[in-house]
């Protein structure tokens, strides 16, 4: 039984005597593979839906898990089985942008479901790829549900929306990419729906995203949220208490530690060993999904590598996706493109010279990142003087 528990937490050590590798089931990829070092930077997400582009996206996606399986491939041979370097993708945000003072608003699609269902569907389906045996990667529709703020109390945040609002505006998106993408892995969110922890909801959990939509993949927590369903909502008392009604309510991976009073949670009478095993069973089919039970060159995807990383095809499609992604309103007296033999430049703003800007979150890092000053300084005559002033900052 302790195995088990060990391997629905999402930094799992494995099971030697099984031949079951350590997993770190957590690893992003919102606009390239992040946090594993070099990788393609797309625009931010909100940048990609601007380009209302769904095939597009879908070939950012497409170079995104190329990366990421080549980033997996040689990390397994060089044994490296650390967070960041898997295959279990939790991107992408598809929750409704509807406030702009929410911190992460940046991460979505935007406000419209159509939109969002449309581009979250494009992305999941370039990153899962369309082998008739293994997923490419696993993608992860994220934060379900009706997750957008406040962000400074989302750990005790209670959401109440009419119905209406549910089921046409919070739930749509995530609908299409379960009965549509067949998205591999859905996360449930910090907060609560009418009252009930988003972790530990029968209604969303069971109700809905299994019964309803038929979902057949991994469900996992967002990061300690199964703390908050008793530190900060107090639904329950207890961490077993917690445990259990997530793990009866389909969770099957925990982005946390809450999950190891499992067994003191059965002792107590609050599960029992055939409910940690439905959860465990779907975990190691979407690793069996993966190859990640196979020898690495049975795999489909055993031949991507270090050339497959940052190269040159990925970057021009990268460029090729941030100008569909700008809307210009108004080209007054035709005064773009500018001369590059102007004599003065003035370039201001917080952003004009912010590498931050360009990674946004998230994010790998490129090895070859150019800011609006140095790209415009690069582009002018080298008798243009040009001036930089930030001129304000963005907050005081």
């Amino acid at each position: 039984t302790e195995e088990k528990v060990s391997l629905l937490l999402y930094n799992s050590p494995g099971v030697e005597r099984l031949g079951i590798p350590a997993y770190n089931w957590w690893n992003e990829a919102l606009h390239g593979v992040g946090r594993a070092g070099r990788a393609t930077v797309f625009p931010q997400a909100i940048g990609m839906a601007a380009t209302f582009n769904d095939a597009l996206l879908q070939q950012v996606a497409t170079v995104i898990s190329n990366e990421a399986r080549a980033k997996y491939n040689i990390a397994v041979k060089n044994n490296n089985r650390g967070q960041y370097l898997g295959l279990t993708f939790w991107s992408p945000n598809i929750n409704i942008f509807r406030d702009p003072r929410w911190g992460r608003g940046h991460e979505t699609y935007g406000e419209d479901p159509l939109l969002t269902g449309r581009m979250g569907t494009a992305f999941v389906k370039g990153m899962q790829g369309d082998d008739p045996r293994y997923y490419k990667t696993v993608a992860c529709a994220k934060h379900f549900a009706v997750h957008s703020g406040p962000e400074h109390s989302r750990h005790s945040f209670n959401a109440v929306v009419s119905a209406n609002d549910l089921h046409n505006t919070y739930l749509p998106a995530f609908k299409k990419l379960v009965t549509e993408a067949k998205v591999g892995g859905v996360m449930c969110a910090y907060n609560r729906l009418d009252s009930l922890p988003c972790c530990g909801s029968s209604f969303l959990l069971q109700d809905i995203l299994r019964k309803e939509w038929g979902f057949k993949g991994y469900l996992v927590t967002d990061c300690w949220a199964l703390d908050d369903i008793f530190r900060y909502h107090q639904y329950v008392k207890t961490p077993e208490e917690a445990a259990a009604i997530a793990i009866k309510n389909g969770v099957n991976v925990e982005c946390g530690n809450t999950l190891n009073t499992l067994q003191n949670a059965m002792k107590q009478g609050l599960l029992t060993e055939l409910d940690i095993d439905a959860s465990l069973a779907i975990n190691l089919e979407v690793l069996m999904k993966l190859g990640w039970f196979d020898k690495q060159d049975k795999t489909a995807f055993a031949q991507l590598g270090e050339k497959d990383i940052n190269n040159e095809a990925g970057r021009q499609l990268a460029r090729k996706t941030a100008a569909q992604s700008m809307v210009l309103l108004k080209n007054s007296n035709n005064t773009l493109p500018l001369s590059k033999n102007l004599q003065r430049i003035l370039v201001t703003g917080p952003n004009a010279d912010d590498i931050n800007v360009l990674l946004a979150n998230y994010n790998g890092n490129s090895g070859n990142m150019v800011t609006v000053l140095e790209g415009i300084t690069s582009a002018v005559s080298s008798s243009t003087v040009i001036y930089h002033n930030r001129g304000c900052d963005l907050t005081d």
